[in-house]
């Protein structure tokens, strides 16, 4: 494109491109949750463990977040279209291995292979995006309905799921990724166009070692320790660590890396990266609270509980889209950083609620918060990947969903001990001494425990102990909301001077020129 010349826009064929994306990303993040709901019936007829249950909802999430590295890169060098439509293959094959599951320990193999075969299917549809839309509003859009196809599959997961169990077997939740991902698989040729880096060397082997050694006990390590600080919990966050740092230093030595560190020098990826860190940190927490508030604190069922949160999950996904038509109008950086401001004005509002008869108050700022963050995550993920070199895109991709998955396992790890720390230390005082060791226990250990325990005392005694509870853990909502609404806010000033000087979407200025891969001198070496 030269001479000012106007990008070409996107046709018939290039939206039809634009849904095939969509279904695979849809279907990966409906079996993020869809499990929920078949669980039970799962330790039923397989005779599953508590251990070997945890195992299989935890399994999926970790080989996704685990590869998640690897696969970017990867499709950079074979063709994000042939990794794409492979793993869309191999993600209908483990489905059907998934849904046929004789023992539990072939039910975690299965979720395994998912995991694998779902971490081809985030960065390749990311990075195919910018080779489907040159015209930046058109692309902006795009970006924006694959987020909200995400928060869709996300919303719709446990609701499908329940649907499906009403008349058919817990395996049949599976069988729902089988049709779409073949038929991904069938059209992708037809409409995706085929990118690669031509000049890439192979694969460092080793580094993917190091990248899995460092990224699997991390996650292991978040995990383990949103149920208390515990030796297994510190041992694979330092593990990871360790073998980060190694990673880090093996790549900055290589001339192909598997992780190029170099783009987290460019201004705008960094930017946007940290801001998605911290959207999905704080969001990942207030989530968690939300549903404990919404089942031990209201007496909503798992169901109304469930449904509590659609508000939010609607208004995340129409944000997405008015985000990019704001910003083809006003500089996004603007966009998104009020956003910002509006999800830090959100949670100090949320200060307020009470032991009881908040839950409209926390519905609707749940909508209006994930409304506000819709456009950092339509915005700053199309920045994220158009702002890499063409060639690196994929790797560009694996790092915005990374960016995502992390914020979310730390949100619910971090600000959750914040908000169970305060519980915990606010209840001590108010269980009786009459309490059974086992049940006070349970008391100071979670709101959770709080009913049973308060059914062993006399009646005035128990309720006492349970609206003392209920108090304590809304003192720890408020101060995981006040700590969230902290962390909001610093995003927000990072934002706003971090691409204040980005024009509106489809719009060129000199203050733009230095955010260009090609302008950037940085990129332009690990190039």
């Amino acid at each position: 494109m030269t001479g000012g010349q106007a990008p070409p826009r996107a046709g018939r064929r290039e939206w039809v491109g634009l849904a095939v994306l969509a279904l695979p990303t849809f279907v990966v993040a409906i079996d993020l949750f869809v499990l929920m709901t078949a669980l039970p019936s799962v330790a039923t007829d397989l005779g599953a463990s508590s251990t070997q249950q945890l195992w299989i909802m935890d399994i999926y999430g970790f080989m996704l977040a685990g590869f998640l590295v690897t696969m970017g890169t990867l499709g950079d060098r074979i063709g994000r279209r042939k990794l794409l439509l492979t793993g869309a293959v191999a993600f209908a094959a483990a489905s059907l291995l998934a849904a046929y599951s004789t023992t539990p320990e072939m039910l975690i193999a299965a979720r395994a292979l998912l995991g694998v075969a779902g971490a081809t299917l985030g960065p390749s549809t990311l990075s195919l995006i910018p080779a489907l839309f040159a015209d930046p509003r058109q692309q902006a859009t795009a970006f924006g309905v694959w987020g909200g196809t995400f928060t869709l599959g996300a919303l719709f997961g446990p609701v499908i799921g329940g649907a499906m169990l009403t008349g058919w077997w817990w395996g049949s939740v599976f069988l729902l990724g089988v049709p779409v991902m073949l038929l991904a698989a069938i059209v992708g040729p037809k409409v995706l166009p085929e990118v690669r880096n031509a000049e890439a060397g192979k694969l460092d082997p080793l580094s993917i070692v190091l990248s899995l050694a460092a990224l699997l006990p991390i996650v292991y390590g978040i995990k383990e320790i949103t149920n208390g600080v515990s030796v297994p919990a510190i041992a694979g966050l330092v593990v990871g660590l360790v073998f980060g740092v190694v990673f880090a230093r093996r790549q900055g030595r290589l001339a192909s890396p598997l992780l190029d560190l170099s783009l987290f020098r460019h201004k705008v990826i960094r930017t946007c990266l940290t801001g998605q860190l911290a959207y999905a940190l704080v969001g990942g927490g207030l989530m968690l609270f939300m549903m404990l508030y919404f089942q031990l604190s209201a007496g909503l069922s798992t169901l109304e509980a469930g449904l509590a949160m659609v508000p939010g999950m609607a208004a995340a996904t129409i944000g997405m889209q008015v985000g990019p038509k704001l910003a083809a109008r006003v500089r996004p950086g603007y966009v998104i950083a009020t956003g910002l401001v509006g999800m830090a004005a959100v949670l100090l509002v949320l200060t307020g609620i009470g032991p009881t008869g908040s839950t409209a108050t926390i519905i609707v700022g749940f909508a209006v918060f994930s409304f506000c963050g819709a456009p950092l995550v339509a915005l700053g993920t199309g920045m994220i990947v158009g702002n890499a070199p063409p060639e690196k895109m994929g790797m560009a991709g694996s790092m915005a969903q990374m960016s995502n998955e992390f914020g979310g396992m730390l949100g619910i790890a971090v600000l959750g001990s914040v908000g169970t720390g305060v519980y915990r230390a606010t209840v001590e005082d108010s269980v009786p001494a009459g309490l059974s060791g086992a049940s006070a226990d349970a008391v100071r250990d979670s709101i959770a425990g709080a009913p049973t325990a308060a059914g062993e005392l006399p009646e005035q005694a128990g309720a006492q102990l349970f609206s003392s509870a209920q108090s304590a853990f809304v003192d720890g909502f408020q101060v995981l909301v006040v700590t969230g609404s902290v962390i909001i806010a610093a995003a927000a000033v990072s934002v706003y001077f971090g691409l204040r000087h980005l024009p509106p979407i489809g719009r060129t200025d000199e203050a733009s020129a230095d955010s260009t891969p090609e302008s950037d001198p940085e990129l332009a070496e690990a190039r």
